[in-house]
């Protein structure tokens, strides 16, 4: 299937590794140009090549952290106005509600919160101009079903939801949709990051984190970056321009349950 945004330019935000490089190798594949931007240099210009070599395209690379006013000034400096726009951020730590101290929370609002919020501000008035924009921010399944111990990660995914509710619907009229994809538990560096910390508080193992995770997931198995970019590319295409506003679990039929 076509998706017709070949020729279009998309920034892919935390683009070097897991869901942001599945999502930028699926537009790639469908000749969007890219720019990627991650923290650090090395993965992101191996996996800058790794999709120039694949499919031609082009590709920048800015390193930087996305989260901060200088990291985003200089995406946007590479592309002021992209077609498509994926924001992805790491989530805040995990952790119990008591150790969290107010600093925690600020700095987990002002990543997964106000990071998209300020570059959909950014490329909002030239998508709508041009009469298209595929705007896709990549949260968690915690936004309808709050997982113990990241209440952080909870709270701020859940505010973004909501903060862009009304304008999804407002600037839909201009062929610019606005979504967001809930992954569930994906086999990513973040999912076993997490399960690191737990195995280095001595109360389980890597094995049995995995195999009592996979248990809870209807479809036996945990999903994978390149299945979750082909779901984001069909958003962003030309073809999905009646879908705006909307929060779509990508969890194996997990939801409702307890991961």
């Amino acid at each position: 299937m076509d998706l017709g945004i070949k020729g279009r330019r998309a920034i892919v935000c935390a683009g070097s590794k897991g869901l942001g490089r599945g999502c930028a190798e699926a537009l790639a594949r469908e000749g969007v140009e890219l720019v990627i931007t991650a923290r650090g240099g090395e993965a992101l210009e191996a996996t800058a090549k790794a999709i120039r070599d694949a499919t031609g395209v082009s590709v920048k690379t800015v390193q930087g952290d996305i989260t901060t006013e200088a990291g985003r000034a200089d995406v946007l400096a590479a592309l002021p106005d992209p077609d498509i726009l994926i924001t992805n951020a790491g989530g805040p730590p995990q952790g119990e509600f008591s150790g969290f101290e107010l600093d925690d929370w600020r700095r987990a609002v002002e990543a997964n919160m106000l990071t998209p919020i300020a570059l959909i501000k950014a490329v909002l008035p030239k998508m709508t101009e041009r009469k298209f924009g595929r705007i896709l921010n990549i949260t968690s399944y915690s936004v309808k079903a709050p997982i113990a111990r990241l209440e952080l990660s909870n709270g701020a995914r859940a505010g973004l939801t909501g903060a862009l509710a009304s304008l999804a619907r407002r600037v839909a009229v201009n062929n610019v949709t606005i979504n967001h994809l809930l992954p569930g538990p994906f086999d990513t560096d973040r999912i076993r990051g997490n399960w690191r910390q737990v195995v280095a508080a001595g109360t389980s193992t890597m094995e049995e984190l995995e195999r009592n995770a996979v248990k809870a997931i209807p479809a036996g198995r945990l999903g994978t970056a390149e299945e979750f970019g082909n779901f984001a590319a069909f958003l962003c295409s030309a073809h999905a321009g009646f879908t705006t506003g909307q929060s779509i679990l990508l969890d194996g039929g997990s939801y409702p349950g307890t991961l």
